[in-house]
């Protein structure tokens, strides 16, 4: 049976606040590992290190962006460039049957980490609707 307690990542995002550095960053200046699948000069995918599904990526941008309702007009670019690079990551994980791209914002959206991230989800069926 299912509990009705919050995940671990909702619990997280309950007391996460913005500003200050965050692991993103550390990872970023290659202070702390993980299992990069790849890199430019503006994003940096790699592989959560609490997967929800059989294949689960983060992709961030290399410039700090603390959340999705701080973004604007200057930022398309990069969010444009986020998103090819989801597409493309996807291709080279072999994800061609399908995936989910997902932005948490806020306390209320789950977001645990303050700083811009894309979920990418494979290699399983995903849920409609997503929670």
């Amino acid at each position: 049976a299912k509990s009705c307690s919050m995940s671990s990542e909702v619990s997280k995002a309950q007391s996460a606040s913005p500003g200050g550095d965050t692991i993103f960053g550390k990872i970023i200046r290659k202070e702390i590992p993980a299992k990069i699948v790849y890199e430019d000069e503006t994003v940096l995918a790699f592989h959560d290190v609490a997967p929800q599904a059989p294949t689960h990526v983060l992709l961030i941008p290399k410039q700090p962006l603390a959340m999705m309702q701080d973004a604007t007009e200057a930022d398309a670019p990069m969010l444009g460039h986020l998103m090819v690079t989801a597409a493309k990551v996807a291709q080279q994980l072999g994800l061609e049957n399908g995936y989910r791209l997902v932005v948490n914002n806020g306390r209320e959206g789950a977001q645990s980490v303050f700083h811009l991230h894309v979920h990418l989800l494979g290699g399983r069926q995903m849920r409609w609707p997503p929670g």
